[in-house]
């Protein structure tokens, strides 16, 4: 009896037995209800979290520099892929840090404050639940290059973040 509870799998407060992928996809129409759902996610995972969206966005890339080392090898792909890894995986992290805080601080004008650990939970799950279109702008941007159906995927990923992050933060703020 007592392993009962113990066989659901995920028993802390704001975690269910729906993993990743699912809430990832259901972010995508109910993106306020997964957020809620997240509430009280550890640090440790909301950085794991972030790191997973930015492995991901740095894998995005990485057709986009093959397409610009065949067309202009003075630079090449090795040293391509090295700027990006700095620039995705080490710095782009410390400027979501830094983003989630600066919301939270501007927030506490505001009717609803953002607590700091629920600005990052908003805008670290944004970042990973747009990250289907992340590749899909990649693949675009290495395959078909700079034109109309690039800037259309760019355009859409850029709305589906800012729709993300908002309902996001609107799911959590005012809650402590």
């Amino acid at each position: 009896m007592a392993d009962d509870a113990g066989q659901s799998g995920m028993s802390q407060p704001g975690m269910s037995q729906s993993g990743i992928l699912p809430r990832v996809v259901r972010s995508w129409w109910a993106p306020a209800k997964v957020v809620s759902e997240l509430r009280g996610m550890p640090d440790r995972v909301a950085l794991v979290v972030l790191m997973a969206a930015m492995l991901i966005t740095f894998i995005s890339q990485l057709p986009k520099h093959a397409r610009d080392a065949a067309l202009d090898p003075s630079i090449p792909l090795q040293a391509r892929i090295g700027g990006a890894l700095l620039a995705v995986m080490f710095i782009m992290p410390v400027l979501a840090y830094g983003l989630a805080s600066l919301v939270a601080a501007l927030s506490r004008v505001t009717a609803r404050p953002v607590t700091a650990q629920n600005s990052r939970l908003a805008l670290f799950w944004a970042l990973l639940a747009v990250s289907p279109l992340m590749l899909l702008t990649g693949l675009t941007s290495g395959l078909v290059g700079p034109g109309p159906a690039l800037t259309l995927v760019q355009v859409l990923a850029g709305f589906a973040f800012l729709f993300i992050w908002g309902a996001g933060l609107r799911a959590v703020a005012g809650k402590s």
